[in-house]
C-alpha cells in the first residue's frame, strides 16, 4: 500500500557555508582548510594575500595547483576573495584602487584582479569577489565612475573568457557602497552577464536596511554572500550573537530565493580566534537555520 503524497511543501536545501581564510591568518592555509574540512563546512572564502595563496608570487602556477588538488581532496567549495589590506602597496591600506588618480596605479589593482579570475577558474571557484576601493579626495563623482568602469572592462572580459563571474561588494565608505550603486555601475557598463553581486549581510545592517530584504532584491544578481553580525551605523564586524542581526529570515531569505553559492563567515580582525569562531559559528548558523 502507498503512503499518499505529503501536503507540506518540501524543505529547502541547507545553504552551503564556508569561513572566509582571512578569519584564520594565524594558520597555514593547509591547515586552515583542513580545519573548515573537519567542522562541516561546505567551502571556504579564499583571499589571496602572501600568507595564503600569494597572487605574486614567482611560483604561482603550482601553489594553484597544489590549492586546487588540497581543496578537491578536502571536498571544499571555493570563492576566490580579492580583499588584502596590503598585498599590492605595504603602506597604504586597500592601494592602489580602481579609482586612483595614476592610470598606473589603476592598472595595477585591475591586474590583480585578472589575475584572480585566472586562479579561480583553475581553483573551479563560482565567483571572483572584489570592490570599487575609495574614490581620491577632490574626485568629482562623475570621474570616480569613469574610472571604475574603464579599470573593469579588461577584469569583465578576463572574466567572460574564463567563465567566473565577477561579484562586486558594495562596501560602507567605498565609492560603491550601496545596492543602489551597484545597479549605477551595471548601467555604465552596459550590464554584462558576468558583472554580479557581493552581498555582506552586515552591510544591509550598517546601512538600516532589512538584511532579509536586501537578500531578495539582490538575488537576481547575487554570486557571493558574507555573513557575520553587525550593529546598525557601525562598520565592525562582529561574532555571532554581538551585534543586531535577526538570522533566521535572513537565511530563509537565502534559502527562499534558490541562491547556490557559498554563504561565507567574515570576521577578518578575529584571527586570533579563528578556530574557535569557526567552530561556534557553524553551530550558530546551522541551529538560526533550523529555526528559520
Amino acid at each position: 500500500m502507498t503512503s499518499p503524497p505529503s501536503s507540506e511543501p518540501p524543505a529547502p536545501p541547507a545553504l552551503r557555508l564556508g569561513y572566509g581564510t582571512n578569519g584564520l591568518t594565524d594558520l597555514r592555509l593547509d591547515d586552515a582548510l583542513a580545519l573548515l574540512a573537519d567542522l562541516g563546512y561546505d567551502g571556504v572564502g579564499l583571499t589571496l594575500d602572501h600568507m595564503h595563496l600569494d597572487p605574486l608570487a614567482p611560483d604561482l602556477a603550482r601553489r594553484v595547483q597544489r590549492t586546487a588538488d588540497r581543496l578537491d581532496r578536502l571536498g571544499l567549495a571555493v570563492t576566490v576573495e580579492t580583499g588584502a589590506r596590503y598585498i599590492l602597496d605595504p603602506r597604504h591600506k586597500h592601494g592602489p584602487t580602481l579609482l586612483d588618480h595614476d592610470p598606473a596605479a589603476r592598472a595595477r589593482r585591475a591586474y590583480l584582479l585578472t589575475t584572480a579570475v585566472r586562479i579561480a577558474a583553475d581553483l573551479g571557484a563560482h565567483a571572483v569577489h572584489c570592490f570599487s576601493g575609495i574614490a581620491p579626495q577632490g574626485t568629482r563623482a562623475d570621474t570616480a565612475w569613469k574610472r571604475l568602469a574603464e579599470s573593469l572592462a579588461p577584469v569583465l572580459h578576463a572574466a567572460d573568457a574564463a567563465a567566473v563571474p565577477l561579484a562586486v561588494e558594495p562596501e560602507p565608505g567605498h565609492l560603491l557602497a550601496t545596492l543602489g550603486d551597484f545597479h549605477r555601475l551595471r548601467a555604465l557598463l552596459g550590464d554584462p552577464h558576468l558583472l554580479g553581486l557581493t552581498l555582506d549581510i552586515g552591510h544591509c545592517q550598517w546601512e538600516g536596511r532589512s538584511p532579509a530584504d536586501c537578500v531578495r532584491e539582490a538575488a537576481p544578481w547575487l554570486r557571493h554572500v558574507q555573513i557575520e553580525d553587525m550593529r546598525r551605523g557601525v562598520h565592525e564586524h562582529l561574532p555571532f550573537g554581538d551585534g543586531e542581526i535577526d538570522f533566521p529570515p535572513v537565511l530563509a531569505a537565502l534559502a527562499d530565493t534558490g541562491y547556490p553559492g557559498l554563504t561565507v563567515v567574515e570576521l577578518p580582525r578575529h584571527s586570533h580566534a579563528g578556530p574557535e569562531l569557526a567552530r561556534t559559528s557553524l553551530r550558530f548558523l546551522r541551529a538560526q537555520e533550523a529555526a528559520a
